[in-house]
């Protein structure tokens, strides 16, 4: 791998060890009472925002694609693309509110592990693959969507964000005896 001068793997590989390790911890120590207590300023449960945390990774591997995809082409239809999708913000709200809530049904927490487990292997792999070129490519974004997206990312931010979006998110847990 061609390391980019900002980019280092061996923290990326770290972070997201760190991420695996700690939602594992969660779900291990976590009670069906747990799980289902409200989270502290969300409209989720403690499940529901678990499963949310955990789409964050997996929503990586399609931002990787689009970001792919739209690296290639003239910068202004990324552009173009990123405020069509800033405007539909209000459709995306919803739409990020109610995939936990079904995705419970679908999943649980029993579920959630090992699928936190293969997305953070296969995002290993990835990371070792990654080229300097392949690292610099970058799109718009629709920087409404998530306080994390600004409005145009690299491959190297798109590896970033998923970790900052699980943190925030990992504060407003309410899990166990106190809060984490």
């Amino acid at each position: 791998m061609t390391a980019a001068p900002d980019w280092d793997a061996q923290a990326v590989h770290a972070e997201l060890e760190r991420v695996r390790r700690d939602f594992h911890q969660l779900l291990d120590a976590a009670t069906g009472e747990d799980l289902a207590r409200p989270t502290d300023g969300t409209r989720w449960t403690n499940e529901q925002l678990l499963f949310h945390m955990l789409f964050g990774y997996m929503l990586l591997w399609a931002l990787l694609r689009l970001l792919r995809v739209f690296g290639r082409m003239p910068t202004g239809v990324s552009r173009t693309y990123g405020r069509l999708l800033s405007a539909a913000t209000k459709p995306f709200d919803i739409v990020n509110y109610l995939g936990p809530c079904m995705a419970v049904h679908i999943y649980g927490h029993r579920r959630m592990g090992a699928k936190m487990d293969r997305v953070i292997a296969s995002l290993h792999r990835r990371v070792e693959k990654e080229t300097a070129a392949g690292l610099a490519q970058g799109m718009h974004y629709p920087a409404r969507w998530d306080p994390f997206f600004t409005d145009y990312m690299t491959v190297a931010d798109i590896y970033r964000y998923p970790a900052r979006h699980y943190d925030f998110h990992r504060r407003q847990l309410t899990l166990g005896a106190g809060r984490n």
